[in-house]
């Protein structure tokens, strides 16, 4: 075979490769990618709030709106995609008394009754969700004062240089379906439970946003060495969606606390 004769083929090879590469790419490119599931949407409230209907008189009528809680509580069946999880966070033995004194004198001890804000996670869920390519917007309603969240989905790391804050500071990522947002940096004047669950500026709190069909669900993780004796997991909650309209909360204003005579726990605020 002739050098002559090498050349061509060598360069047919050549060619024929480049444009297998080239046509390779262009079904590479056709082909759709991946696509993360969009959050976006009003949700219902998923705060403590009372158990009880709530009355109102419209024209001379009364009428009776039954306050859906389905948020604010775990599911009775299995959450695909939930992690493990527990009751109740376990406390260092020193602390433990602690926490069930907050509790007992919840009306004198909870700082969310004299217009404190609840700060993440006891807030909950969202109210509203708007997705956006490199970050999401968490809105809630709460009587302490209607807040909102900004968190970056960029790859972004924390700010080493933040200050501390009620809310804490939150970068996100995704985790296959999952939207994982890691808080950090906040200050030690919130519970993030309901039932005394007091904390230290160590806090450390990851927050899973994921779709169980048509709904939201909503499960944290806590870690605080200063206080626990290990990192807890909540239970799930399944969160619907609402076509209630998110509203401006009223100003809370710390009129009645003092005048509190009752010194006990009330399981909601």
């Amino acid at each position: 075979m002739t050098s002559h004769t090498l050349s061509r083929i060598a360069v047919r090879f050549g060619r024929a490769t480049l444009s297998g590469f080239l046509l390779a790419s262009v079904v590479a490119s056709a082909q759709p990618t991946a696509r993360r599931p969009d959050l976006s949407g009003t949700w219902l409230p998923g705060q403590f709030v009372a158990s009880y209907g709530l009355k109102r008189q419209d024209s001379g009528t009364v009428k009776t709106a039954v306050v859906d809680r389905s948020a604010r509580t775990a599911p009775a069946g299995v959450v695909a995609g939930a992690l493990p999880f527990t009751g109740a966070p376990s406390y260092k033995p020193e602390f433990q008394a602690r926490v069930k004194d907050l509790i007992d004198h919840q009306a004198k001890t909870d700082p969310v009754f004299y217009c404190a804000r609840p700060g993440v996670p006891r807030i909950g869920p969202p109210r509203r969700i708007v997705q956006l390519p490199d970050e999401v917007i968490f809105f809630y309603e709460d009587m302490s004062g209607d807040t909102y969240r900004v968190v970056p989905t960029d790859g972004r790391p924390h700010d080493p240089d933040a200050d501390p804050a009620v809310n804490g500071h939150s970068v996100a990522h995704w985790e296959g379906n999952q939207l994982v947002v890691d808080v950090r940096g906040f200050t030690d004047d919130t519970w993030f439970g309901e039932q005394g669950y007091f904390h230290t500026s160590a806090l450390h709190v990851i927050e899973r946003l994921w779709l169980a069909g048509n709904d939201l669900a909503y499960q944290v993780t806590i870690e605080d060495p200063n206080v626990l004796t290990a990192p807890w997991t909540s239970a799930p909650r399944i969160v619907k969606r609402s076509a209630l309209p998110l509203e401006e909360s009223p100003p809370c204003r710390d009129h009645d606390g003092p005048l509190l005579l009752n010194d006990d726990h009330h399981d909601q605020r």
